[in-house]
């Protein structure tokens, strides 16, 4: 009984607020003349702009280099373990081939030998996943600290209020106009910056 109570007094209290709030609204648009409301759409229009984060992310050096370097990582941790597994596999065949003929404390000693490999093998698998994964993680802490710091300074400068990211793999934009995409500018001033700081 309880719970529903606190649930009803929640949803009323949400219901009170969003009617404030939406009269509030009203009463600020009434007050204002038609000027200033157009003036008002103008200069929104020119403080909130979004960045294409797939164009940014795929025109971007910086980003480009994380991608090539985790990439690499990736083939010489995956060549390493394969070569550990061919290695472990020729073991395992050795055994088979000559288990027949071996005395049965050989045969068991030979087995507990390749299980231990076999979980040795399993653990170093794991190890290097949790790796990559982790350097992945730092690799895109390190370019969104980047891509952030950067907007920060850009927006300061340009004069935004609010910079938005879009996405088609997260679409929290669903539309903006063509003029508010600042996203080629972006690019090319952190290519810039990148560029200076590789030397």
């Amino acid at each position: 009984m309880k719970t529903t109570a606190s649930t009803l007094t929640k949803f009323t209290l949400g219901i009170l607020i969003a009617g404030s709030i939406a009269a509030c609204n009203q009463n600020k648009t009434a007050d204002k003349p038609a000027s200033s409301t157009a003036a008002t759409t103008v200069d929104s229009k020119e403080t909130i702009v979004y960045i294409n984060s797939d164009s940014l992310l795929s025109k971007y050096d910086y980003a480009k280099d994380m991608n090539k370097r985790l990439e690499d990582k990736g083939k010489s941790s995956q060549s390493d373990l394969q070569a550990k597994g061919q290695a472990f596999q020729r073991q395992v065949a050795e055994y088979q081939k000559n288990a027949a003929t071996m005395p049965a404390d050989q045969r068991q000693t030979q087995e507990q030998l390749l299980q231990r490999k076999q979980q040795e093998l399993q653990g170093y698998q794991q190890n290097a996943t949790a790796e990559f994964q982790q350097s992945q993680a730092t690799e895109n802490t390190k370019l969104y600290d980047k891509i952030s710091d950067f907007t920060k300074s850009y927006a300061k400068e340009k004069g935004y209020k609010l910079v938005l990211t879009f996405s088609k793999a997260n679409p929290t934009v669903l539309y903006g106009d063509a003029s508010l995409d600042v996203t080629a500018d972006v690019v090319k001033k952190l290519n810039d910056a990148y560029a200076k700081d590789k030397k």
